[in-house]
């Protein structure tokens, strides 16, 4: 059944970000459309256009429902392209600890940090992980997200690792893609790095491949954490086993994993903190997306990535929660745009494409999401308030009515 979205006020098609491949973004990029209508059939965009010029055929076609949008603002269903969504327990102890001072390195070598929550997640049915979890992505449903990335990360074993990925699969409502990241730190199980590489390289990865549980790897490239050499070893291993690839790159040092990013051809470098001119010109004659996760920045307290030299340079980025339970623990799009608009000094325009047609770009499904336009899937929200007011109010939340691929999940307008 068909679905028509009439009476839209104001209708920002992202066509003109999508055809720039979110690069050098600017107002007219935004396709603003007034006084719209636009067509799904079945899980895909079929017409978008002035509601005058709206095809005959269209407005009587058997089975065509309208939906009167009642001068509403449409646009693009957000694109969270970074979580770490599927854990247990909380850190909120490290939280006060990291605000008097004490490192995120001084916690992780006392066993804090992911190992503690590796302990909690390891020791969680899947049944309850599925619980947790799907609230978590019905708060990010209710603001827009239609397609939301989800890592593994924190059992770092075989059997744990698999009962996340397996999570990640059953969780309803919008799209989602499943990342594996087993290598986000180093297990009590083993004694270096390479060793805990080579494991996830000859044991893991072909289960996860096999099972077709995640068709992405990341890894955490760091200073006291995952080296260069053996990390960029892995990642090849990963695409040979057909795998795309992305990287935890250069956030609390410069420590080589914008460049590994850039030589291999990952889908993103994420955090980005530490690039400078050199990595950063790379990075603009790249495809690789470099995904800014501000509220991370905010909580352990660093400087932010310098997102407009990055963006006047030509790099195309996207913006993204890292919700997670130490280090991001929100999952509040309006504060990581916020942050992106008062600290890292993007337009609102910017903004909004980079959690569209950038996070679609991060995650390879540009040509399926991100904009909307005839024949991608049907991933749009509409919303009660003026697209200029986006990412203004942290705490005040739109009304919306969501679609993900045609199908209204989501509903606070009626």
């Amino acid at each position: 059944m068909g679905i028509l979205l009439k009476n839209i006020s104001t209708l920002l098609t992202l066509q003109g970000a999508s055809a720039k491949n979110g690069r050098h973004i600017k107002e007219e990029d935004l396709g603003i459309m007034n006084q719209a209508s636009v067509v799904m059939d079945k899980d895909k965009i079929v017409w978008v256009g002035p509601h005058k010029k709206l095809p005959k055929e269209w407005a009587k076609k058997k089975g065509m429902r309208e939906l009167d949008m009642k001068g509403k603002t449409v646009l693009p269903g957000f694109v969270e392209c970074h979580t770490h969504l599927i854990f247990a327990g909380d850190r909120a102890a490290e939280f006060e600890m990291r605000n008097q001072g004490v490192s995120y390195q001084e916690i992780a070598a006392k066993g804090g940090g992911i190992l503690s929550t590796m302990k909690k997640t390891r020791s969680s049915s899947l049944k309850d992980l599925v619980a947790t979890g799907q609230k978590r992505v019905d708060h990010f449903l209710s603001q827009g997200v239609t397609t939301l990335e989800v890592k593994s990360g924190y059992a770092l074993n075989l059997k744990d690792e698999i009962k996340v990925l397996q999570a990640v699969q059953e969780l309803k409502g919008p799209r989602t893609v499943s990342t594996f990241l087993g290598a986000h730190a180093l297990p009590p199980e083993y004694k270096s790095y390479e060793e805990y590489l080579a494991f996830l390289a000859e044991k893991v990865l072909p289960v996860v491949a096999k099972k077709k549980l995640a068709r992405r790897v990341d890894v955490f490239i760091e200073k006291g954490f995952f080296p260069v050499e053996a990390s960029e070893r892995y990642l090849r291993r990963a695409q040979e086993l057909g795998f795309e690839v992305l990287i935890h790159a250069d956030q609390m040092s410069l420590s080589g994993g914008s460049e590994v990013a850039v030589r291999i051809g990952a889908l993103s470098g994420d955090h980005l903190l530490q690039v400078e001119e050199k990595e950063i010109r790379n990075l603009a004659k790249s495809e690789v997306t470099g995904v800014l996760l501000p509220t991370a920045d905010l909580y352990t307290k660093t400087k932010y990535p310098p997102a407009r030299a990055m963006i006047d340079a030509g790099v195309r980025v996207a913006l993204a929660t890292d919700f997670n339970p130490g280090t991001s623990p929100t999952q509040d799009l309006n504060l990581v745009g916020l942050l992106a608009r008062l600290e890292m000094k993007m337009s609102l325009p910017e903004v909004i494409a980079a959690y569209t047609v950038g996070a679609a770009h991060a995650l390879n499904l540009h040509k399926e999401i991100g904009s909307i336009e005839v024949g991608k899937s049907a991933d749009i929200m509409g919303i009660d308030q003026e697209w200029s007011c986006l990412f203004y109010s942290v705490g005040e939340a739109a009304e919306k009515v969501v679609f993900s691929r045609g199908k209204k999940v989501f509903d606070s307008l009626s």
